[in-house]
């Protein structure tokens, strides 16, 4: 009878990949709505961007639950790097969940004690109506996470490319398999 190895994983396996860029993407786009939100006419131009904010904002919440229970189950996943890099690696990825979760709780938290009239047809109350400094708070708090968030995934993007291309070991290859190693 031959002998059963259990490969290693080269990549991820694909609902982690699929989990990843769902998240990176939904990130990237909450940013830049939340960033012009204010740019937009006050009324129905301005209640229904931020109410798609508020949307894509549970989106991402149940997104980042999906992948920490998918990574609590055991996802197939390549192992980390050794050395300082796989450090590095690895408190990084830590330091993105712990924003991500920052920021989608911030949020969540704002949107409860603004309150909200979502496509100005459901209005959620405010659980504080007369504590400005709380929605104060709140609010920068919920800014601060997503800004450090998006700087430090700008910098997680910026390493996986320079792994592909300076060091060119595949690393990038493990959340996007069909890439192409840079010769």
């Amino acid at each position: 009878m031959p002998e059963q190895t259990s490969a290693v994983p080269q990549s991820y396996d694909r609902r982690s990949i699929v989990l990843h860029w769902a998240s990176a993407v939904l990130v990237l786009a909450l940013w830049c709505v939340g960033q012009t939100i204010d740019w937009f006419p006050r009324g129905t131009p301005r209640i229904t961007v931020r109410s798609l904010h508020i949307v894509f904002g549970f989106l991402l919440a149940f997104l980042v639950i999906a992948r920490l229970l998918w990574w609590a189950r055991g996802s197939s996943r390549p192992p980390a790097d050794p050395g300082l890099l796989g450090g590095v690696a690895k408190s990084a990825h830590g330091l993105l969940y712990l924003l991500l979760i920052a920021a989608v709780g911030a949020g969540i938290a704002f949107t409860l004690v603004r309150g909200d009239n979502l496509f100005g047809v459901f209005k959620l109350d405010s659980i504080a109506p007369d504590n400005k400094a709380l929605r104060h708070d709140i609010g920068e708090l919920h800014e601060l996470a997503a800004n450090l968030l998006l700087g430090l995934a700008l910098l997680h993007a910026a390493a996986a490319v320079w792994h592909h291309r300076v060091l060119k070991d595949g690393v990038l290859r493990r959340m996007w398999p069909s890439l192409k190693q840079h010769g």
